[in-house]
């Protein structure tokens, strides 16, 4: 079985992110966000946040953005309209059925392609729309945590990541790949 990263891995980008820009055309005032928006991903890519940052700053995000749980799966859609392009068509074909997509973007964003994923088996952040707040962050360690959770000890053949992030994961892999720019180089 493999397991793959989303974000810069399947999907060229940071899925949060873009969608994060596509709710501008709803809300302007995530213009005013932009700033800590980036400068938390340059954190996030530099390994230097932890769980509880990250969930803070979404959770902070959510509340003063998010209108409706409607609202937000209707911009899901409308967002796959325009970024279904994003998606890595080479690395999708190395998806088999039984394989697991693993990241820390929210449930509700992949659900809107999961058609598309060659695989149902996907383990994401958890969000409660209703609630705007973070029920479970899948990163970093939780990763590992949530895949042991849903499949045990079953080993894992071949992981794709993008990022050193994934470190937990990839302790946990018997084959790690570093994807970047489409280009894959095995790295363990």
């Amino acid at each position: 079985m493999n397991v793959f990263d989303f974000d810069n891995t399947l999907y060229r980008g940071e899925s949060s992110i873009d969608f994060a820009l596509y709710m501008i055309r709803i809300n302007q005032k995530i213009i005013l966000w932009l700033p800590k928006l980036f400068w938390n991903l340059l954190k996030y890519k530099l390994c230097l946040v932890n769980k509880r940052y990250m969930e803070k700053s979404i959770n902070d995000a959510m509340k003063r953005f998010i209108r409706s749980e409607q609202e937000v799966l209707s911009l899901t859609d409308g967002f796959w309209k325009t970024h279904i392009r994003k998606l890595d068509r080479s690395m999708l074909k190395r998806i088999h059925k039984d394989d697991i997509i693993i990241t820390a973007g929210p449930s509700f964003l992949l659900n809107g392609i999961k058609k598309h994923l060659r695989t149902s088996n996907m383990i994401c952040s958890e969000v409660d729309l209703e609630n705007k707040c973070v029920v479970y962050l899948n990163f970093s360690d939780n990763k590992v945590r949530r895949y042991r959770e849903k499949h045990g000890d079953k080993p894992i053949d071949c992981f794709y990541t993008d990022s050193f992030n994934d470190k937990a994961m990839m302790d946990i892999s018997r084959n790690v790949f570093i994807v970047k720019k489409g280009k894959v180089r095995r790295i363990k």
